[in-house]
């Protein structure tokens, strides 16, 4: 074991090796988020229901998931990191199989709020390890590792679920959780170590009768931020404010999580520590990941959305033109790592990230109705290619000024912040949709003249037809301008980023590091 990392889960083996194994967990969890997304209709019809009883299958993982993640660090405290780890795989593994085996809806949405809840927990926790596991100066290289999981890790989600789906079933699409998930539990057991001073950590904060459960909070945390996944993801469906529903989770999410924030600002031990956003470097790097994910995820539905409404693609090609983004995103990971830090400065590379982002989303605003699959996988190309130069500098520098204690509270609530970034920009995408193509049905309407005769061979049906491709294509280009415009408004924030450290002399334990055991 290193003695400069006492909190290292890798003790006596590589830490890179420890790295890509807990690594495993969170990639099948974060896949989970998109990977049932075009399978949709094929559950809808296996199960015999309709298609918006289906969209269910989503919201209940999502919600469920939401509630798990900002608690996931204040739960790997209390019960033990490398424990709990192990017992959100297990629950993840168990409840996938459940999905797959589902014979009714209900059965399903409860086994997909069981695999929100054990997913919620993998990937905050591993990214702690990650960070106790290497030096400042290196976690650029380990946080390449990570950004795998939640970049490359969602736009593979839906071709993989397409051609599982259209090859096999719907079934498929959970079943392939079973081989990862019990390799990444084996030897998340046998290799991931519970640090000594973890474990002393753990026990003074139990012990002594100084400890008080959080019960206020736990209860806001699981309200508010089920209503607010409610709120976002049922906006669109429900109609938006004209819904009671709607109107009613809007004021609990609101009323319960202004709370939370004056709730969790003076306890001792708060599930969520709020506290955190105000320093300095995590504050910023939790505003850019919520913006990256604003536009990223809303533009990963988007592409593949306008190949399959307007442009006639089917489900699997359609996911097939994320795909060279991905790959693109994978290659050019390395590469960020490798300079982060070492010849540019984290918050240069934020910024010029942001700036090529949005303006390749500004981009796509031009895009052709006549446009080639060729020229939509090139415009995907260019809207994540600078994400390795964001999201790997943000990783460096999240934690700089965070107590090492921390790391697991502070993970936890950045996903958080990447979550709730992701839905709401579903749903301003979804929602702004629909807004602006009724918009411009109205202005194109307008334009006809009704005592003009039509044109030889064309019926009025047909003509509405096109009024409404036409309305409906330059909604698309008006969201890609407006989350282009969105992505170069906050690029000046990373400017304010304070470079890492060098890494200080590691603190004394309270007692001499013994051999590492293999198992908590």
């Amino acid at each position: 074991m290193n003695p400069a990392l006492p909190r290292s889960p890798a003790g006596p083996y590589n830490p890179w090796m420890v790295a890509v194994m807990v690594a495993l967990a969170p990639l099948m969890e974060v896949l989970d988020t998109t990977i049932a997304n075009v399978s949709l209709p094929h559950i809808a019809g296996s199960l015999g229901v309709s298609q918006s009883e289906s969209t269910w299958v989503l919201t209940s993982y999502l919600v469920s998931n939401s509630i798990i993640l900002p608690i996931s660090g204040w739960l790997a405290n209390v019960v033990g990191r490398k424990r709990f780890f192990q017992i959100s795989t297990a629950l993840f593994i168990a409840s996938s199989v459940l999905c797959a085996t589902s014979t009714s809806l209900t059965m399903l949405v409860v086994a997909r709020a069981l695999q929100g809840l054990g997913g919620g927990g993998l990937a905050p926790v591993a990214q702690a390890m990650m960070a106790d596991s290497f030096v400042p100066e290196k976690r650029p290289q380990v946080f390449a590792l990570f950004g795998f999981t939640v970049i490359v890790a969602p736009a593979t989600g839906p071709v993989l679920g397409g051609w599982l789906t259209d090859s096999f079933s719907w079934h498929w699409i959970f079943l392939i959780n079973l081989p990862v998930g019990l390799i990444a539990l084996t030897l998340t057991s046998i290799f991931v170590t519970e640090p000594l001073l973890l474990r002393q950590e753990r026990k003074a904060l139990l012990g002594g009768g100084g400890f008080k459960l959080d019960y206020v909070g736990l209860a806001m945390v699981a309200i508010g931020f089920a209503a607010l996944q409610m709120f976002l993801d049922k906006y669109e469906l429900d109609d938006g404010f004209s819904s009671t529903f709607i109107i009613a989770a809007f004021a609990i999410a609101i009323a319960t999580l202004s709370f939370l924030i004056l709730w969790e600002w003076q306890h001792e031990h708060p599930v969520v520590n709020v506290r955190l956003l105000f320093t300095r470097n995590f504050g910023i790097c939790c505003i850019v990941s919520f913006m990256i994910s604003f536009c990223f995820l809303s533009s990963t539905q988007l592409l593949p959305q306008l190949a399959q409404t307007l442009l006639g693609y089917t489900s699997q090609t359609a996911g097939f033109s994320l795909a060279l983004g991905g790959m693109v995103t994978l290659c050019f990971m390395p590469i960020s790592a490798f300079i982060t830090g070492r010849f540019v400065q984290p918050r240069y590379l934020m910024a010029g990230g942001l700036i090529q982002m949005g303006v390749a989303l500004i981009s796509d605003s031009h895009f052709s109705p006549y446009m080639s699959f060729d020229q939509l996988t090139m415009a995907r190309v260019l809207q994540v290619f600078a994400m390795p130069f964001i999201f790997v500098p943000m990783g460096a520098s999240s934690f700089v000024g965070v107590n090492p204690k921390l790391f697991g509270d502070a993970a936890a609530l950045s996903n958080q912040m990447r979550n709730i970034g992701g839905s709401m920009g579903i749903s301003f995408a979804t929602n702004m949709l629909t807004w602006r193509s009724q918009f411009h049905h109205a202005r194109l309407a307008e334009a006809i003249n009704p005592f003009r005769p039509l044109p030889p061979g064309v019926p009025l049906a047909q003509l509405d037809q096109m009024v409404s491709f036409q309305a409906s294509f330059v909604s698309y280009l008006d969201v890609f301008h407006i989350l282009g415009i969105l992505a170069l408004v906050v690029w000046p924030i990373a400017l304010f980023l304070k470079a890492p450290a060098p890494q200080p002399a590691a603190p004394q334990l309270a007692e001499p590091l013994p051999a590492q055991p293999r198992a908590a």
